[in-house]
Formats: structure tokens, C-alpha cells, sequence
């Protein structure tokens, strides 16, 4: 990382302004080279930018961060410009013109953070989510981990495993002395309640759950009113209607938020036992793994039939065909009849399916993490060999600091800075 890098870091122009960061070691220089001289640090002052041929560029507001108390560890420089594409433009390339400067790739000024230690793995993941989030609730959710609650958890964890390792350690290395007593009474106490409190964390809904979307499946038999009601689910007309039979012959995915919950509506082929071509089974095929896969299962069907926990739907209410049907609500996608109280009973589910927004949640990879320390504490067995339980402690911290980032391979940051866009 002895480049300095800059990119846009606001919004696509055209816009009103447009905000260009320089990161490196060279960002002052570079800023120095355009303004005429760098401002005081840390206060903004108006200045007049100029390409080496001394043609002007625009006049804008520059800032200057000396390191490492910046946001990526390293000297930064933020120019305030105009916001049309041809300023951005000409500012840009009078930057790339300059010796030791480049364009910045996905994600790489969080990178340089993480790396510099301005943030953790678990803080930059959170940030990832925060920047994908569409809805409320994701970015409730998000707010927690970008923030630091959930490296701060993580680290009070770390603490207490590393003050049970020193009271193990202290008995292996000083038990023949007369100032070390023996292992303190409540160790084992101690050690339960940290494995009880870490599974009740891991035990939650995983966090890709709020940033992907709970997965409601409209499944039935052929000419139920899926697609018609996924159809108004959406206010849409994503899936094709018609009145024969077998017409949705795959999955059909969309998302969308609905009171500030983000779903997956999922429609599936018809099913049924028999009559069906080759593709249209293989349609039916899919269908029954997306009910397997699914958080809500919207059944339009013979109650009888419908997969354990689902909404029994009797659709088609304004034929008259459900009023005398049973199922939990009757609905009309072409009247709107009972769709309000559908709508309150999904999104009920679905905030029921996710982390709640107000205490922290692990993703899958932080999750394997904790439940392998939680792991290696519950098998600690402070009466047996103590150089035994030593590593158990060990193995346990070491699984807490691949969850914030203190091991990680390279492979995975790549995977997870090039979700970021450019310019972040």
C-alpha cells in the first residue's frame, strides 16, 4: 500500500458537489501541487485549483488530514468541487498525472483502514451492510457492527477468556510457590456463563438474514392466484397471468420492502402429482425446494396439503370461490379484499425471522467463529491437565480474533472489500 489513491467518494455526477478523497503518502504533496499550498490541518479554506499548466480547474473547498488520526490511517486530502462531470473529470486527471498516484479500486480506502487499524473486520463488514441497506431495518441492523458494538462484545469476551488463560497460566507456571494460590473457586462458574452468553448470541438469526431478505414462498397447486397475488404483493407485473394452467414454470424472484422490512417474494411453479410436461416438472421440482428453503410459506392449496407453519391462503375471493374456504385469510388480488390484513400478517413474520435491530447479530462467518470458541470453552475441565485446558483458552481467543480480523486471509478480504464501491 505505498500508493496514494483517491477517487470520488460522493454520489455520480452531475450533483450539486462532488467530494474527491487522496489517501497516502503523497496526498499532501498532491494537494499542494493543485491549491497552491496546503491549509491548515483539519480546517477547511477556500482555494482555487490549477493543473500543472497552471489552467484553472475550479475553485473549491480543500481539506487536510495529516495521519494517522484519519479515517484511513494514512495522510488524507479531500477537495469539495463542483459537482458536474467535467470538473470531477479534470480534477482526476490532473491527480492520475501526478507521480505516485492512482485510482483507487473497490473498497480499498475501508482497506487501508482496517489494515492501519482504524477499524476492525467485524466494523468493515458492518459498513458493508450499512451501504447496501435499503430499508429501516437493515440499516438499524447495520448501524450496530459499523459502529463497534459488536467489536466491543467481542472484545469484553476476549478480556474475560484472557483472565481465565492468566489464572490457568499463573497455576502451571508459580504452583510450587507459596505466593500463587490454586485456581480461583468460581473459574468454572465463570467459564459457563461465557459459553452460555456467547451461544445465546450465535443462537440469534444470522445478520444476512436482514441484509437479504426473508424469503416468502407463494407456492400451490396449478391456477391458484400465485403469480396473481405475488403480482399485487409487488404492485407489479413481474410474473405473467393467464388462465392456463402451468403457466409460471420457474422461480420467480423479487425483492421488496414492505413497512420497512426487507422480503424476498419468491413465486413457484404449480404442483401437482401428475400431468405435467418435462419442464414443468422441473419447475415443480424447484418449487419444492424454495418451500424447503423458505422463512414464510404463503400456501394457496388444500390446507390439508400445505407445508408445516405456513399461511393458508384462499385466494380468488371475488369469485367466491374462498368465501367458504378455510385458511387463515381471504384474499382478492383483483379487489384488494383481505390483502391489508395479509401484508400485516407477513410483515409480522418477517420481523419475527430477523436479528433484532436493537442488540447485535452475527453473519455466518462470524458465527462459525463464536460457537468454535464457545467450543473450546465448554470441553475446558479445570480438574484434569491444565496444559490442556491453557490451550483450550488459547484455541478459544484465537477464534474471537479471526471473528474481528486479527487472522484473516488475504482471499477473504478481497471477497469482502469488493463489495465496497469505489471511492470507500
Amino acid at each position: 500500500m505505498d500508493d496514494t489513491i483517491f477517487a470520488l467518494s460522493s454520489g455520480a455526477p452531475p450533483a450539486a458537489i462532488g467530494i474527491i478523497r487522496i489517501s497516502g503518502s503523497q496526498s499532501g504533496a498532491a494537494l499542494a501541487a493543485l491549491a497552491g499550498k496546503l491549509p491548515p490541518a483539519r480546517s477547511p479554506r477556500v482555494r482555487t485549483l490549477r493543473d500543472r499548466t497552471g489552467t484553472v480547474l475550479d475553485t473549491t473547498l480543500v481539506l487536510w488530514f495529516p495521519g494517522p488520526q484519519t479515517a484511513t490511517g494514512e495522510d488524507l486530502a479531500e477537495i469539495h468541487c463542483h459537482g458536474g462531470r467535467a470538473v470531477i473529470a479534470a480534477i482526476s486527471r490532473s491527480l492520475a498525472d501526478m507521480d505516485g498516484l492512482r485510482a483507487a479500486e473497490p473498497g480499498e480506502f475501508t482497506r487501508r483502514a482496517f489494515a492501519n487499524g482504524r477499524m476492525d473486520l467485524a466494523e468493515a463488514e458492518g459498513l458493508a451492510d450499512l451501504l447496501a441497506a435499503e430499508t429501516e431495518l437493515q440499516r438499524q441492523g447495520a448501524l450496530l457492527s459499523a459502529g463497534g458494538s459488536l467489536s466491543e462484545r467481542i472484545e469484553e469476551w476476549r478480556s474475560r477468556i484472557l483472565g481465565l488463560a492468566a489464572a490457568v497460566e499463573a497455576v502451571i507456571d508459580f504452583a510450587d510457590e507459596d505466593d500463587v494460590a490454586g485456581l480461583p473457586p468460581g473459574l468454572t462458574d465463570e467459564t459457563e456463563d461465557l459459553v452460555a452468553e456467547i451461544r445465546r448470541v450465535a443462537g440469534r438469526p444470522e445478520a444476512e438474514r436482514l441484509r437479504d431478505g426473508v424469503r416468502v414462498i407463494l407456492a400451490g397447486p396449478p391456477n391458484a392466484g400465485k403469480s396473481s397475488l405475488f403480482n399485487a404483493l409487488l404492485a407489479d407485473d413481474a410474473a405473467i397471468v393467464t388462465p392456463e394452467a402451468g403457466t409460471t414454470r420457474d422461480v420467480l424472484e423479487r425483492s421488496v420492502g414492505i413497512a420497512g422490512v426487507p422480503f424476498v417474494l419468491v413465486d413457484t411453479a404449480g404442483m401437482r402429482k401428475e400431468g405435467a410436461g418435462v419442464i414443468e416438472e422441473m419447475g415443480i421440482q424447484r418449487a419444492r425446494r424454495a418451500v424447503e428453503s423458505g422463512q414464510i410459506v404463503l400456501w394457496l392449496g388444500d390446507p390439508v396439503e400445505a407445508p408445516d407453519g405456513s399461511i393458508i391462503v384462499a385466494s380468488k375471493s371475488d369469485l367466491g370461490s374462498a368465501d367458504e374456504g378455510p385458511g387463515d385469510v381471504k384474499v382478492s388480488s383483483v379487489t384488494g379484499q383481505g390483502m391489508d390484513l395479509l401484508v400485516d400478517m407477513i410483515v409480522e413474520r418477517g420481523r419475527a425471522a430477523l436479528p433484532p435491530v436493537d442488540r447485535i447479530a452475527l453473519n455466518r462467518r462470524q458465527k462459525e467463529c463464536a460457537l468454535a470458541a464457545a467450543d473450546d470453552l465448554a470441553q475446558l475441565d479445570i480438574s484434569g491437565d491444565l496444559l490442556i485446558g491453557a490451550e483450550r483458552l488459547r484455541s478459544a481467543r484465537r477464534a474471537l480474533d479471526r471473528l474481528v480480523g486479527r487472522d484473516s486471509t488475504e482471499e477473504m478480504l478481497d471477497a469482502l472489500f469488493g463489495r465496497f464501491c469505489i471511492g470507500k
